[in-house]
């Protein structure tokens, strides 16, 4: 059995996955971001991923089974903390470069050149140039302001205010009248 592994091209397509994951997940994310956390688990969940879906690719299995993996997978988001939008497309972007790779009937030309796209619009889209203009943050304010919901206006003002940026908008996504608080994310422009 593991003359066939190594007579195979699993180990060139480890190879492809590790190396696509690591530019994907440590030269650009945590060199933009340094969250410590998130690489550990992206990278770690690539890795696992890639053994399950060989061992998978090289049996008969179904779509079914392969939704009902996906449906596990769902689960994990609605068990665990949030994350941003940018943490979780980095995460599932880990996650597709495993599933590119370890899938046995293409070629290894063709897994090059996929993974090669996928890094090449990782590091274009979010590259810092793109929106340096723009950016956000998540605040607790520990007074819910009058106008928080009835003037969408002149909380904004306020905001730009208080943090001395040009907020363009924000959401509010808690309010808790016992504790006289309110979570806000605000996207603002430096001025």
């Amino acid at each position: 059995m593991l003359e066939q592994i190594l007579a195979s091209e699993t180990p060139i397509r480890f190879l492809i996955n590790i190396i696509a994951m690591m530019v994907l997940v440590f030269g650009l994310y945590y060199r933009r971001y340094r969250d410590k956390e998130l690489v550990t688990a992206a990278s770690l969940f690539n890795v696992f991923a890639f053994g399950v879906l060989t061992v998978l690719s090289s049996v008969e299995f179904s779509l079914a089974a392969g939704f009902g993996l996906f449906a596990i997978l769902a689960l994990f988001t609605l068990r665990s903390e949030q994350i941003s939008k940018v943490e979780i497309t980095y995460f599932f972007g880990s996650i597709a470069i495993a599933v590119i790779c370890s899938i046995h009937g293409t070629e290894l030309a063709f897994v090059g050149v996929i993974v090669s796209l996928v890094l090449l619009g990782a590091w274009t889209l979010d590259h810092p140039r793109i929106l340096k203009s723009a950016d956000g943050v998540k605040i607790t304010l520990d007074k819910i302001d009058s106008h928080a919901l009835s003037d969408p206006e002149a909380m904004r003002t306020d905001l730009s205010k208080r943090l001395g940026v040009d907020v363009m908008s924000f959401q509010i996504t808690a309010l808790d009248y016992i504790n006289d608080m309110a979570r806000i994310n605000v996207f603002f422009r430096k001025t």
